[in-house]
């Protein structure tokens, strides 16, 4: 209730408008869910959530199939929910889970050869349907760093890369026909996605700079991106075809995973981005919490170009990281 602009602003400043010391969290009880899996199509998949929802299941994705020369692509994927069971339950101790290796061939067929990739995940999602987990560790899992370091020699390409990741929202009902222009632009330009998900988000109304504007369906996008000027560009423009296909359906995208975003875009999108910048004078007028994306963001905004965007950051970035 006390200085509500401000709180808005820094739990949804990106770190700019001060530091969060104290906090008093509101929990909830820790419970046994089951996982329930099928393989269903994309135009099924919001009457699907929605079931899911009416059915009390607390959690869901859908991972669809990225092999751009089959008919399955971006339309066929993995739905996996989660309903509250009986806290008498039995957590089974060795319930069957990825191993290490079985994750970095994944993400090697993921690369090389799509089919067997799909083939591969499907099948072990499947079998785990009717497994129990504890909902507040049933979502982690083995995290690969620097995986991409190893897959590039095994792929013998001669050549470094790595996954550009971005968020694309679109209203519920309207996620079919995204998907399916989707479809036909990452064919047609040649983009190489090697990973994808969908879930639902819910509306935030305390963020000043809220990316959950509405409840709409989140889809993440994994493109493969080579480190060269040429092979980012490609990216880049991918992504802001992204942009265009949500901004056209009434959607948004996540801010802060890149900046290769138009500003016409960014301002169409979260069209209290200047005031945000604004305010952040305002009450930091000495600037003492700053990053790279907020700099590059002030730059931006203080020029009259709305086609304007940049890569030099993550230019900067790739080349002093080789």
């Amino acid at each position: 209730q006390e200085n509500k602009e401000l709180f808005g602003l820094v739990i949804g400043g990106y770190g700019l408008f001060g530091v969060i010391y104290s906090v008093v969290l509101r929990l909830t009880s820790r419970q046994k869910v089951e996982r329930i899996v099928e393989v269903i199509t994309a135009d099924k998949l919001p009457e699907a959530f929605e079931q899911r929802i009416q059915a009390d299941f607390l959690y869901g994705d859908f991972q669809f199939s990225t092999n751009e020369k089959s008919d399955d692509f971006l339309y066929r994927g993995v739905f996996s929910c989660y309903r509250p069971v009986d806290s008498n339950t039995p957590l089974v101790k060795d319930q069957k889970e990825l191993s290490e290796k079985q994750w970095n061939d994944l993400y090697y067929l993921s690369h090389a050869d799509k089919v067997q990739a799909f083939r591969q995940y499907s099948t072990y999602y499947l079998s785990t349907t009717g497994q129990i987990y504890a909902s507040d560790t049933h979502q982690l899992s083995i995290y690969l760093d620097d995986y991409h370091h190893e897959l590039d020699h095994r792929l013998g390409t001669g050549e470094q890369a790595s996954e550009i990741i971005t968020e694309i929202y679109v209203p519920r009902p309207d996620l079919p026909d995204f998907l399916a222009e989707v479809r036909e632009d990452f064919r047609a330009n040649n983009v190489n996605m090697v990973y994808g998900t969908i879930r639902l988000i819910v509306q935030d109304t305390d963020c000043f700079l809220a990316w959950a504007k509405k409840s709409w369906a989140c889809i993440i996008f994994n493109i493969d991106t080579v480190h060269t000027p040429e092979g980012l560009e490609h990216s880049a423009n991918a992504f802001r075809r992204l942009i265009d296909m949500a901004i056209k359906r009434g959607g948004s995208y996540y801010l802060t995973y890149h900046t290769f975003a138009r500003r016409s875009q960014i301002e169409t999108c979260y069209p209290q981005f200047a005031e945000f910048l604004h305010l952040k004078q305002l009450y930091d007028p000495q600037e003492r919490f700053q990053s790279d994306w907020y700099r590059f963001y002030r730059k931006m905004f203080a020029t009259n170009d709305a086609s304007a965007y940049s890569m030099d950051p993550l230019v900067w970035k790739m080349e002093n990281s080789k």
